[in-house]
C-alpha cells in the first residue's frame, strides 16, 4: 500500500490531481460531506450548547469504511478537501470519522488543480481551521433550526408537505414582492419624438428629442410646428473619453454573465465550472473575490504581448464591492492562459472561452474612445433634436471582450457620426412621434436574484445556486410561460411635408424562462412575513451572514450566534402554532347567482382552487381546480365561474362520450379512456363538436403504422419533448438531422436500430432468466430493475462488479422497504 493517503471530495478531482503525484501517494474520495445532522429528528442540542448530533448517512457507510481501511494502511492521511467553509468541515468530519489526529494527518489546501499548486501545498500543511469549521457548522445549525420548527407550522396554518428555509423564503420574498410591483403598476403613456437627417453630401443619421413629449395633442402639434421648418446644426461637441475593462469573475458575475451571453441557468454554470475546475482548468469556483495573484497576472501579460502586442497590456488589481466579500482567494481565472480552449463538452468549452476572455480582458489597456454630441435646431421651434455618435480611437480590451448589459434599457450610441461644422444646414427626411409606455419593474431571472441576494449581502458563493433550484423544486417559484397580450400604440410621421397616423400593435409582458411565484409561494410568503417578519428581514439575514463570516474569522463564538438567535425565535413559533388562524390565501369574490352562496378561491389540498359554498353548509361545497396561469391573486368573479361549467360535454364518437375539460397537464378532449390535448391558448369552453372530432380523428391516425420493423408496428407522433417513434414499447426522439415529415424507410430503421443500440451500451449486465438487468441511468448513476421493481444505486456503488447474489439481496431490501412505507401509510391513515 502507498505511503500517503490523500482524500478530496470527488472522483474527477482525485483523477487530475493523481497525475501530479508519485507512486507514494493513493488518491481516493469521500463523495463529499460524509455526515450531516439526522433528517428525521432535530440533532441538535437546543436545550444546553446546541451541539449538533452527526450521523455517517447510510450511502456514505461503505465509503468511510473503504477509507478507514485505506487509512489504517497508510502512514499520513491527507485531507484536501476544498479551501472554503464546507470544504474545512469534510475535513474535520474525516479527522473524526477515521480516527485521524496531528501525528497521522495533515491538512492541504489550493486553489487551483495544478502541478505546481498541488506540489507548493504539500510542502505548506496546515492544521484544521476550527474557525472555518464553526462557521459551517452555525450556518448548518441555524438552518436546521429554522427548517425544522418553521416547516410544522406551515403545515398546521396553511398546507401539508410545505417547508420554509431561512435564505430560500427571502429569496422568494423578494420574487414575490417584485410580482407584487408588476401587478399594481400602471402604465404611463408619453411620444418619443426620432427623426432622420441628412448632410449636403448626402449623409443620413438619426436623431432624437432629449425628452418625450408627455401627450398626443402636444406630440401632434409639435409634429405640426416642423412643418416647412429648416435645420442647422447648432452646437457639436467630441469629446476623449476612457473605458475600463471588468474585473475578472466571482460566483455571482460568472453566474450573471453565462446567463446573458450563454442563456445558462445558475445550477448549470456551477456544474460546468465545478468540472473545469476538477480537470485543472481553471481557479476555485466559489469565491466572492476579484484578486488575481501576481503569477497569474504575470501569465495573463506574457500572453497579451505575445498574442495582441505590448501596448494591449496593463496590469492592474481590482477591489471587491460585495458585502463581506472574502479577499484572501482569488477570482476564477483559466489555470494557464496560454491554453485558449478548454473543456470535455460544448458547453464546457463555451464556459471557459467566457472565462478565459474575462480574465485576460481585466489586465488589458483601457479603450480609447471618442464621444461626439450633436444639437440639431430648428427656426420654428424652440426644442433640439440630439445626435450621438461614438467611434473607438484604441480597442485596447474591447478587442477580446465586453461585458454583457442587463434588462434594463442603456443609452445607445448610434455609431460614427458624419463630419459637419456648427451652422451647416440639414435636410430631414423624416421626424416621427410613437406612443411608448413607461415599463413595470421586471421580474427576477436567476441571475438577476443572484446579483440582488449578493447587493443585500444575503447567502455566499456556495448557497446561490441550491438556493434557487430549492425554492424551484419546492413549487415556490417557477420559470415563467407568460405569453404576453396585445396593446396597441399610436405612431405619429412628418414625411414630405405631411402626417400620416398609425395604429400599430406590440406584445406585453412576454416574460418566458423569468421567476414567478407560484400561489403556494405568494400563501406561504405572506403567512411568513406576517408571523416570522424578523426571520425574513433582509437586514437580519444579512446580519447573520455577518455574524457567520465573524465565525469564520475567530471574532465570534458560533454557540453564542445560535443562543441568541433561538431565545426569540422558539418563542416566536409556539405563540404562531398556539394563537395563528389557520391561513388558505382566501379570496371572496362574490355569490353564485343561481344559489347565493358565496364563491371564492384558496389554497387546497392538491393546490390553488375555487370553491361555491362552505364547509358550514348543509349541502357540500363544488370544487373546481384553477387552469394553468390563473392565480388566486388575479382571477376574476367570471372566470371562476367558468371553471364550473367543465367538464363539458359535447356529444358521442363511437359510442363513447365526448367532453372538453382540463387536467394536470392542461386543457384536454376525452372520449372513452383516451385523451387529446388541445392547442396551446385553446379554450376547452370554446371546442365544439366539429373541432373534437378533428382532433381525436388527428389522434387516431398519428396512431396507425407507418411502417413495420421487425413486424411489429411503429408509430409516429409529437411529445412534450418533440416529434418521436414508438416502436417496441420504446419511444424514439427524433431530431433535426431528419425531416419528420417526410420519414423514409432507411430513416425509421436507422432510428429503431441507433435506440436498440444505445440500449445496449447502457446495459451493464443481464440475468435473462432472472428477469434482472443492471444499467447506466441518468446522472452517471446506475439502476436495478426487474419487472416494475426499479432501484436506483448509491453513486458510490462498482456496478460493473455486482455479481446476481448482490444484486437480489438489492431487490429484496427495496422490497421490504417499499412494504414497510406502505404498512406504516396505512396505520397513519387509519390514525387519521
Amino acid at each position: 500500500m502507498a505511503k500517503n493517503l490523500v482524500i478530496v471530495e470527488s472522483p474527477a478531482k482525485a483523477k487530475t490531481i493523481e497525475k501530479f503525484l508519485g507512486k507514494d501517494y493513493k488518491l481516493a474520495s469521500s463523495f463529499g460531506h460524509i455526515a450531516d445532522l439526522p433528517s428525521k429528528e432535530l440533532g441538535v442540542d437546543v436545550e444546553g450548547d446546541f451541539t449538533p448530533k452527526y450521523m455517517v448517512s447510510k450511502d456514505k457507510k461503505e465509503v468511510v469504511k473503504k477509507l478507514k481501511n485505506l487509512a489504517k494502511s497508510s502512514e499520513i492521511v491527507w485531507l484536501a478537501s476544498d479551501e472554503d467553509r464546507e470544504g474545512e468541515a469534510i475535513a474535520w468530519h474525516l479527522a473524526e470519522e477515521l480516527k485521524l489526529d496531528d501525528s497521522n494527518s495533515k491538512r492541504i489546501v489550493f486553489h487551483e488543480i495544478t502541478k505546481p499548486a498541488i506540489q507548493k501545498a504539500i510542502k505548506n500543511p496546515r492544521k484544521i481551521d476550527y474557525n472555518l469549521v464553526n462557521a459551517q457548522q452555525a450556518r448548518r445549525v441555524l438552518d436546521r433550526l429554522v427548517g425544522y420548527e418553521l416547516s410544522p407550522v406551515l403545515w398546521r396554518k396553511v398546507k401539508g408537505g410545505l417547508s420554509a428555509g431561512r435564505v430560500q423564503s427571502v429569496s422568494v420574498r423578494l420574487i414575490v414582492e417584485r410580482e407584487r410591483e408588476i401587478q399594481g403598476f400602471k402604465a404611463e403613456a408619453s411620444y418619443r419624438i426620432d427623426a432622420e437627417f441628412s448632410t449636403s453630401k448626402g449623409q443620413s443619421f438619426k436623431a432624437k428629442l432629449a425628452k418625450n413629449i408627455p401627450t398626443q395633442k402636444e406630440a401632434e402639434n409639435f409634429l405640426k410646428s416642423n412643418l416647412g421648418a429648416h435645420f442647422k446644426v447648432a452646437e457639436l461637441t467630441t469629446k476623449p473619453a476612457k473605458k475600463s475593462p471588468a474585473p475578472p469573475f466571482t460566483t455571482s458575475t460568472l453566474q450573471q454573465e453565462a446567463a446573458r451571453k450563454l442563456n445558462f441557468p445558475v445550477g448549470k454554470t456551477m456544474s460546468m465550472a465545478q468540472r473545469l475546475y476538477e480537470s485543472g482548468r481553471i481557479t476555485y469556483m466559489r469565491t466572492d473575490s476579484v484578486n488575481l495573484s501576481d503569477e497569474a497576472k504575470k501569465g495573463a501579460f506574457n500572453e497579451i504581448v505575445s498574442a495582441y502586442g505590448k501596448e494591449y497590456a496593463q496590469s492592474r488589481n481590482f477591489k471587491s464591492k460585495a458585502k463581506g466579500a472574502q479577499e484572501a482567494h482569488e477570482a476564477i481565472r483559466p489555470t494557464n492562459f496560454a491554453v485558449h480552449s478548454a473543456g470535455d463538452e460544448y458547453d464546457q468549452k463555451r464556459l471557459y472561452d467566457l472565462i478565459w476572455k474575462r480574465a485576460i480582458a481585466s489586465q488589458m489597456s483601457e479603450a480609447k474612445l471618442e464621444r461626439t454630441v450633436m444639437k440639431i435646431e430648428a427656426n420654428t421651434h424652440k426644442k433640439e433634436f440630439v445626435a450621438r455618435g461614438e467611434m473607438i480611437k484604441f480597442e485596447g480590451f474591447l478587442k477580446v471582450y465586453l461585458e454583457g448589459s442587463d434588462d434594463e434599457e442603456e443609452e445607445q450610441q448610434d455609431g460614427l457620426l458624419p463630419r459637419v461644422q456648427v451652422g451647416e444646414d440639414l435636410l430631414s427626411h423624416w421626424i416621427q412621434a410613437t406612443e411608448r409606455f413607461t415599463r413595470p419593474p421586471a421580474r427576477y431571472t436567476e441571475a438577476a436574484l443572484v446579483k440582488k441576494l449578493e447587493e443585500l449581502g444575503i447567502g455566499r458563493p456556495s448557497t446561490y445556486a441550491p438556493t434557487i433550484s430549492t425554492i424551484q423544486n419546492r413549487k415556490y417559484v417557477e420559470k415563467g410561460q407568460i405569453e404576453g397580450t396585445p396593446r396597441k400604440y399610436n405612431q405619429f410621421t412628418l414625411q414630405d411635408e405631411k402626417i400620416n397616423h398609425k395604429k400599430l400593435s406590440e406584445n406585453i409582458g412576454s416574460d418566458k424562462g423569468k421567476l414567478v411565484p407560484t400561489d403556494v409561494g405568494m400563501v406561504v410568503n405572506d403567512f411568513l412575513v406576517e408571523h416570522f417578519s424578523g426571520i425574513l428581514d433582509y437586514n437580519f439575514t444579512a446580519g447573520l451572514e455577518r455574524d457567520f463570516d465573524k465565525i469564520a474569522e475567530g471574532n465570534k463564538k458560533w454557540t453564542d450566534v445560535m443562543k441568541s438567535f433561538y431565545s426569540e425565535f422558539h418563542p416566536r413559533v409556539k405563540d404562531v402554532e398556539e394563537n395563528a388562524e389557520r391561513e388558505v390565501g382566501e379570496r371572496v369574490l362574490g355569490k353564485d347567482p343561481s344559489t347565493g352562496k358565496p364563491v371564492s378561491v384558496r389554497l387546497g389540498k392538491y393546490g390553488p382552487m375555487a370553491q361555491i359554498g362552505t364547509v358550514e353548509d348543509e349541502e357540500k361545497p363544488q370544487f373546481a381546480s384553477l387552469r394553468p396561469g390563473q392565480t388566486l391573486n388575479t382571477i376574476t368573479f367570471d372566470e371562476v365561474m367558468d371553471l364550473f361549467k367543465l367538464p363539458k360535454e359535447l356529444g358521442e364518437y363511437k359510442g363513447e362520450a365526448v367532453e372538453t375539460n382540463i387536467g394536470r397537464f392542461g386543457p384536454y378532449v376525452r372520449y372513452g379512456k383516451k385523451f387529446v390535448s388541445l392547442d396551446r391558448g385553446e379554450d376547452p369552453l370554446d371546442v365544439t363538436m366539429e373541432r373534437a372530432l378533428e382532433l381525436i380523428k388527428a389522434k387516431e391516425k398519428s396512431e396507425e403504422p407507418i411502417y413495420h420493423y421487425q413486424e411489429k408496428p411503429v408509430q409516429k407522433g409529437v411529445g412534450r419533448f418533440g416529434p418521436f417513434l414508438k416502436w417496441d414499447g420504446m419511444f424514439i426522439n427524433v431530431n433535426k438531422k431528419y425531416d419528420f415529415d417526410n420519414l423514409s424507410d432507411g430513416d425509421i430503421e436507422e432510428l429503431i436500430e441507433d435506440k436498440i443500440q444505445k440500449e445496449k451500451d447502457k446495459l451493464i449486465h443481464h440475468w435473462e432468466a432472472e428477469g434482472i438487468k443492471v444499467e447506466k441511468a441518468r446522472w452517471g448513476r446506475f439502476k436495478v430493475s426487474k419487472g416494475k421493481q426499479k432501484i436506483e444505486l448509491p453513486k458510490t456503488t462498482d456496478a460493473k462488479n455486482l455479481t446476481l447474489e448482490e444484486v437480489k439481496a438489492m431487490l429484496d431490501k427495496g422490497k421490504k422497504s417499499t412494504t414497510k412505507r406502505k404498512k406504516t401509510t396505512k396505520k397513519k391513515s387509519k390514525k387519521k
